[in-house]
């Protein structure tokens, strides 16, 4: 059973990368009975999916709001794929992870064990430092007095913000980059960023329930030595 949920998952990572985007659609305000079938990420396998129908008569301020959301999660499940398979390659900082010196990141494992191993009140720090990145960082200033500029984002889940977050010699370097792109590239980047972020949403998810149920060998057959099991080589 859980070899067919793996092969499940796998087959979802591996439709983020060829899933072949629609042509966009063009940008209509308030229109109750809009389709959304043919939006960025609406794609083979499934093509248009709302199996809870939530953008169902949704105006395009709701859809927008519910992209944003879905792509910003995707952006911190990719990122916690990445840390969670760090962990468990056992990869480590140097040095110590408190303060008094008396807990070396070597010795801290990976996945929940680590919270039993790290000081108190260490996960309330790094959740109060997470979401001060994402409330100050992680969000559009566009049309708010901080941020007096004509700027405006290109699409639900563009936070560049004018790249004012990076030296003014190489804001416009940046932000040039995007614009070189044609408008099947944007959208063709726009969609495999969508769909990384679907693939990783699940893929954190299966990592930790089968670290709960002690049964990671059977995603990760090379193994976790950050985790207690073995590297297979």
């Amino acid at each position: 059973m859980f070899r067919l949920v793996v092969a499940a998952l796998a087959l979802v990572g591996a439709n983020a990368f060829m899933g072949a985007p629609v042509a966009h659609r063009a940008a209509i305000k308030s229109s109750m009975s809009m389709s959304y079938a043919e939006e960025v990420g609406a794609q083979r396998p499934l093509g248009f999916w709302d199996p809870l129908s939530l953008v169902q008569n949704a105006d395009q301020d709701r859809f927008d709001k519910l992209r944003f959301t879905e792509i910003k999660h995707g952006r911190i499940s990719m990122l916690a794929v990445v840390g969670y398979l760090i962990g468990a390659s056992d990869i480590r900082w140097g040095g110590y992870a408190d303060v008094a010196k008396t807990i070396k990141f070597s010795d801290v494992p990976g996945g929940f064990e680590s919270f039993s191993v790290l000081p108190s009140g260490y996960a309330f720090w790094l959740v109060a430092l997470l979401g001060g990145i994402d409330f100050h960082m992680a969000r559009d200033y566009s049309g708010e007095e901080e941020f007096p500029s004509e700027w405006t984002p290109e699409f639900p889940g563009d936070i560049r913000n004018e790249a004012r977050h990076l030296p003014a010699n190489a804001q416009s370097g940046v932000l040039q980059m995007w614009e070189n792109l044609t408008p099947a590239e944007k959208l063709s980047k726009r969609a495999i960023e969508l769909n990384n972020g679907r693939a990783a949403m699940m893929g954190i998810l299966a990592l930790m329930v089968h670290e709960k149920l002690g049964n990671l060998d059977l995603i990760m057959p090379l193994g976790a030595p950050g985790l207690g099991y073995p590297a297979a080589f």
